[in-house]
């Protein structure tokens, strides 16, 4: 068997899933709190501009992966109304359960599933959008997670990836200080879990940069992609339309 990377430690493909469950087992209950403290509530600002960039008609398809509580779910559900369809789907039961328990109180019924999203579950040429938000840095085989990603998707229809990226160059002292010394002191805090948190900054730091992600989604079958830096490169917003 192959290695793989799971934050800095190399580890054999076949143990990623099970060890990635488990950083999303633990934080499940507490991943909502903990993403407004770890960002300073800018998760709900970049996921804003995401749903913007999606522009999003009523009736259209939609599929999110790693959906996890359900925040873009949920907004592109108002978009696309009831003549719409938005698949709402994690690789994780329990941060499944989270977003559907959360859908529900507010009275939002939507398609549920787990799924992997190497192997998604789903037609060719099904959905006008799919999107994957702080989800793709955590899969085995990016290259696979892609190419499915376009295979599920209408010719002319987008990929959002919305995702960690390269910060800008005079920030990344400050940044690097903030993700390995903070962070994990704010998981331990929160979530009684600082293992967790130092993990998700490791995976930050594995994961393509802006130009490589730009260069992966081609590969998987996307003729044009645009790369939105969105606050210093802290995150970045790649957009990609299938051929």
């Amino acid at each position: 068997m192959s290695d793989t990377h799971f934050g800095f430690q190399k580890v054999d493909e076949s143990q990623k899933a099970t060890r990635v469950r488990g950083v999303f087992d633990s934080v499940a209950s507490r991943y909502d709190v903990m993403n407004d403290l770890m960002s300073m509530g800018l998760h709900r600002a970049w996921k804003a501009y995401t749903v913007a960039v999606a522009n999003l008609r009523p009736g259209q398809q939609v599929l999110d992966i790693a959906g996890g509580t359900g925040d873009l779910a949920r907004a592109f559900a108002k978009k696309v109304g009831a003549s719409g369809t938005v698949v709402h789907t994690d690789i994780n039961e329990a941060m499944l359960r989270q977003g559907r328990d959360r859908l529900l109180d507010e009275g939002l019924v939507l398609p549920t599933t787990i799924c992997d999203a190497e192997a998604l579950p789903f037609g060719t040429a099904r959905f006008d959008l799919v999107s994957v938000a702080f989800g793709l840095r955590n899969m085995t085989h990016k290259d696979r997670a892609l190419a499915e990603m376009a295979r599920v998707l209408k010719p002319g229809g987008r990929l959002l990836v919305l995702e960690f990226s390269k910060v800008a160059k005079p920030l990344e002292k400050a940044y690097d200080w903030y993700s390995f010394k903070v962070l994990p002191r704010i998981g331990q805090w929160v979530a009684g879990d600082a293992d967790s948190y130092r993990y998700l900054a490791e995976s930050i730091r594995m994961h393509p940069g802006q130009a490589e992600l730009k260069d992966l989604m081609k590969t998987a079958g996307f003729g044009h992609v645009d790369v939105h830096n969105l606050s210093a490169g802290v995150v970045a917003l790649h957009v990609g339309i299938k051929c």
